[in-house]
């Protein structure tokens, strides 16, 4: 059986075993005093669509080789998708050339031995083994209404993934997860250039996106959004739903470093220390990490080849630990967390109705979009609201409104909490679970004419 063969067995991304002999081959040719590898193989499937038509529908399928050869201190890396016997020998070749030349890393501490690892099962053959069809079918839960309606234009992309990542090095590591992943976007805009509307999902199973319910909703955000109106900058009680919680909560994941906060170049940086162990946000707010969350299912260890579990950064509003590198935990003392590959915020039971019925006067924001950093001591960000904003009265949604620009932090957010509703997988990056929020005081600062 060819190597081809065997690989698209599971989905035409490599198996353990090819991993581990991949692996293997490299250790092997490798002259080096240490030497790493990792191993990245896709098969991604995907399908847009616009101007209510299909545009592109197509599949890729890569494996990448990356082999660090370490002299001492002095490391260097080559990227390759050449597997042959020739292509591993002339990756391994010109990594240690490239290392003798290179500069000493004073941070490097030598390569991590075996680690044990606990299986994420992500992996979901409806999802690698999905057809064109299967797609053009997705697509159609959006496309048919738009053509039927006459004054709305659809456009979407959807893309589904098969994957496996593999570590290896000279001194025992050897870690393997492979997992499956599919994400839905979608964008309905009217005809006369007023509404715009947005939606999304994503999951690891693909059979778990209601894509009839996507379009759905983002038609009907459309249409309500027709001819906004403007209303006057300023602090509302506002009600972000989950894309727009993961928009801004998700820029914390770098706050959450453990040197920045040692060395008082993060928000969780005090004179004299960090705020571990202090409540730095509402009672309410939980915030973690777990590759195991079902909603989640991520790789088990990070690209280093530290094993991930369960880590708690914030509980009940508590900070209650930081992340910490190999290097920077042996300078501190403290054991390696690894670098998490998800977030998660824990929700409550209300819905996004229930926050807006709960709402006598306030703004309804689907998404955020164009956020920059303005102040990283505050984790302070500015951006615009996008397709689909609604002013609410009496605990309705009463008309649409023109975008604004916002200046406003996740932590002052998540301290002028009001309300929380369900988490769920949100759809805009990375792997997010996110409730839907209801703050009060959130900052508008100027309106955006763009729809």
């Amino acid at each position: 059986m060819t190597r081809a063969s065997r690989w698209a067995d599971v989905g035409g991304v490599i198996s353990r075993e090819e991993a581990e002999a991949l692996v293997g081959r490299v250790v092997q040719r490798s002259s080096a005093d240490a030497v790493s590898v990792s191993v990245q193989s896709a098969r991604e499937t995907n399908l847009r669509f616009a101007d209510n038509q299909v545009s592109t529908s197509g599949t890729t399928t890569n494996t990448t080789l990356r082999v660090q050869s370490v002299f001492g201190k002095r490391r260097a890396s080559v990227v390759t998708n050449d597997l042959s016997d020739a292509g591993v020998q002339r990756a391994v070749t010109q990594a240690e050339a490239i290392a003798r030349l290179a500069p000493e890393d004073p941070e490097y501490l030598g390569e991590l031995g075996a680690q044990s690892y606990e299986a994420v099962p992500a992996w979901f053959d409806r999802t690698a083994e999905l057809s064109a069809e299967d797609r053009a079918r997705a697509a159609l839960t959006a496309l048919a209404p738009a053509r039927e309606a006459g004054d709305l234009t659809v456009a979407g992309y959807i893309v589904c993934e098969a994957s496996a990542t593999a570590l290896g090095n000279s001194a025992g590591l050897f870690a393997y997860h492979r997992g499956t992943n599919a994400n839905y976007t979608l964008t309905a805009r009217t005809n006369d250039g007023t509404g715009s509307g947005w939606a999304a999902a994503e999951a690891n199973d693909w059979t778990a996106i209601d894509f009839a319910g996507v379009a759905r909703q983002a038609i009907d955000k459309a249409r309500r959004s027709r001819n906004p109106v403007a209303i006057e900058p300023g602090r509302y009680t506002v009600i972000l739903e989950p894309e727009a919680t993961a928009n801004l909560v998700s820029v914390m994941t770098g706050a959450l470093q453990a040197r920045s906060a040692d060395e008082g170049r993060s928000a969780f940086a005090k004179a004299g220390g960090t705020k571990v162990g202090e409540r730095i946000l509402d009672p309410r707010v939980t915030l973690l990490s777990d590759p195991r969350d079902p909603l989640v299912l991520a790789a088990p260890f990070d690209g280093d080849g530290l094993p991930l579990g369960r880590q708690v950064w914030v509980r009940n509003g508590v900070l209650e630990q930081l992340a910490y590198t190999r290097y920077w935990g042996q300078r501190q003392g403290r054991p390696a967390s690894g670098a998490a590959n998800s977030l998660r915020l824990e929700g409550g039971e209300a819905s996004t109705a229930d926050l807006i019925a709960s709402t006598e006067r306030g703004v309804l924001v689907t998404r955020l979009w164009y956020l920059r950093a303005v102040d990283q001591r505050t984790l302070v960000q500015t951006g615009l609201t996008r397709d689909g904003t609604f002013l609410i009265e009496g605990g309705r949604i009463v008309r649409s409104i023109k975008n604004f620009r916002f200046n406003d932090s996740p932590l002052f957010m998540l301290n002028n909490l009001e309300g929380l509703g369900r988490a769920e997988r949100t759809a805009g990056g990375g792997r997010l679970v996110m409730p839907s929020l209801k703050v009060r005081d959130f900052n508008f600062t100027s309106l955006s004419d763009a729809v």
